[in-house]
């Protein structure tokens, strides 16, 4: 095989590929990326058996033909070169790469293509979701996936379908995320799934916001593609906890507060938080809150910041980057907390309240 292509055009491809492939054993297949040119087209296809990655780009065909390398390496390569046209060409059992220009060449032993695993093709229909609201669902749940192996049905976004919305839940049991996002759109049946957190990373690398994603669920699969990427997934198997159990039905007491000055305080209190559960205390009391750190060896941080509230005086302690993870991800410039008494879960949520919220579970006060 031999084609010839600019740099970045195929440098790109292979970034995300990468991401496809299994770096245990570098003479492994599923180490390699598969690499098939004909008719001006190079395809390009990685997998490491659980996920699955195609995508097509021009290329200047001079010899069809197949082959696989592998991938850390040709992306390292492809990284050194110059920003010119490259020459791809299969000899024997290597693949030589060197730009037209230039005197640098580069040669990586090949695996045949005929060994590199079938990929999984869609069956089911497909249905678009614009990448910006797929995106943002991801951006509301992504970070409460539980990294726990033992509870692996928490180890990714639980998905069903409604009435024209989707609805995305992750939690790792002390806080939950949750978004149902209306889409204007019927949305074909399927059952509730549970996507990795990794696969949701890679759509979100593999997109840039704009125009529409298709997806396509099967029982065990998970398609996603936009423009000429095709990307799977094996889906997470297990029950799901109950999310809707979990989410108060109703909360006597709001906290308004700047999201902001919020932010920046957590941030800025951490410094002095020494213990593993990473505990601070919300002391909110009429019109502000203070923010503090447990007493340590090294001293105590505190903060006073504005709120809007009214009500009893109240402490609550939780894992300050329960609530950091949420306030870095919420629209608009204020969010509500809202609780009925300190041992009972917290809900945090935009002002105003737009469709996705977040529940913390507080932890024991000393």
């Amino acid at each position: 095989m031999k084609f010839i292509c600019p740099k970045n055009n195929i440098l790109k491809e292979i970034v995300l590929a990468l991401d496809f492939t299994s770096q245990r054993n570098s003479l492994s297949i599923v180490s390699n990326v598969f690499l098939e040119t004909s008719e001006n087209r190079l395809v390009i296809k990685a997998t490491d058996q659980k996920i699955g990655f195609t995508t097509s780009i021009e290329v200047e065909t001079v010899e069809s033909g197949t082959t696989t390398v592998f991938c850390d390496k040709f992306l390292g390569i492809l990284r050194a070169l110059p920003d010119e046209d490259i020459i791809f060409e299969e000899i024997g059992e290597k693949l030589f790469i060197h730009p037209q220009n230039k005197s640098i060449d580069f040669s990586l032993r090949t695996i045949k293509a005929d060994k590199f695993p079938t990929l999984e093709e869609p069956v089911n229909k497909f249905f678009t979701v614009a990448q910006k609201d797929l995106f943002e669902m991801i951006d509301q749940t992504i970070f409460a996936i539980s990294d726990d192996e033992t509870r692996y049905f928490m180890n990714g976004v639980y998905m069903e379908q409604g009435e024209r919305a989707l609805t995305m839940v992750a939690t790792d049991g002390r806080r939950l995320s949750m978004i149902s996002r209306n889409l204007d759109k019927d949305i074909p049946e399927f059952n509730p799934i549970i996507i990795p957190a990794k696969f949701l990373s890679l759509i979100e690398k593999g997109g840039n916001r704009e125009g529409e994603v298709s997806l396509a669920v099967t029982d065990t699969l998970l398609f996603a593609s936009f423009g000429s990427v095709l990307m799977y997934t094996t889906l997470v198997k297990g029950q799901f906890p109950n999310y809707k159990r979990v989410i108060p039905a109703m909360q006597s007491r709001t906290c308004s507060v700047d999201i902001k000055k919020m932010n920046e305080a957590l941030k800025r209190v951490s410094l002095l938080v020494e213990n593993k559960a990473k505990r601070i205390y919300l002391d909110i009391e009429n019109d502000f809150i203070t923010i503090s750190s447990e007493e340590s060896d090294f001293g105590q941080a505190k903060e006073i910041i504005p709120c809007s509230y009214s009500g009893e005086s109240v402490r609550l302690a939780m894992n300050y980057s329960y609530l950091v993870s949420p306030l870095k991800v919420m629209d608009g410039d204020t969010c509500d907390i809202r609780f009925t008494e300190s041992n009972k879960a917290i809900t945090v949520v935009s002002n105003p309240e737009k469709d996705y919220l977040h529940v913390i579970m507080p932890m024991q006060l000393d």
